[in-house]
């Protein structure tokens, strides 16, 4: 399905659509971003390795969520935010680290492994927590760099991105 399709459907669904920017809202997700990063490394030197992958996915995603609520877009389809991150903030980069990691986290959250499948190894979760903190400084500085101005186009991005069929 068209990302654009994807989005219009969030959109009648009501899983996606304009809200008032809110900074509050942007901090309360960085803080629980952090939080799940934290307990991602935990995790990780307590070699549970399936929680620490999850863990360090949400740390990702809650950080893009931040990103969303300080321009003023409520998003509730991690895939939906995923496409925002590309289309509305132009930032593929960042798109294909998340969706990547978002993968890892299905393949390890809801699969077991027998033989070479989906096995999960230390390596899988220390690269995990360093991709996702790397993701979430660059969406920190997205996010503080952030003038009004910007909050409008990327706004107006979404509405383009909403019309495109």
């Amino acid at each position: 399905m068209k990302k654009s399709s994807f989005l219009i459907r969030l959109k009648k669904e009501g899983k996606l659509k304009l809200a008032e920017p809110s900074e509050e809202i942007c901090k309360s997700y960085i803080r629980k971003s952090d939080d799940c990063l934290r307990s991602g490394k935990i995790l990780l030197e307590n070699r549970l390795y399936e929680n620490s992958v999850s863990e360090c996915y949400y740390a990702m995603y809650n950080a893009l969520t931040a990103l969303l609520f300080r321009t003023g877009i409520k998003c509730e389809n991690h895939s939906g935010s995923i496409i925002l991150l590309d289309t509305v903030f132009r930032r593929k980069d960042l798109s294909e680290d998340i969706a990547k990691s978002k993968k890892e986290r299905i393949d390890k959250q809801y699969y077991v492994s027998s033989g070479s499948g989906t096995k999960l190894t230390r390596e899988n979760a220390v690269w995990m927590a360093k991709a996702a903190e790397e993701f979430m400084i660059e969406i920190k500085l997205m996010i503080d760099a952030m003038k009004s101005e910007d909050k409008g186009e990327n706004r107006k991005r979404l509405s383009a991105a909403l019309r495109r069929n």
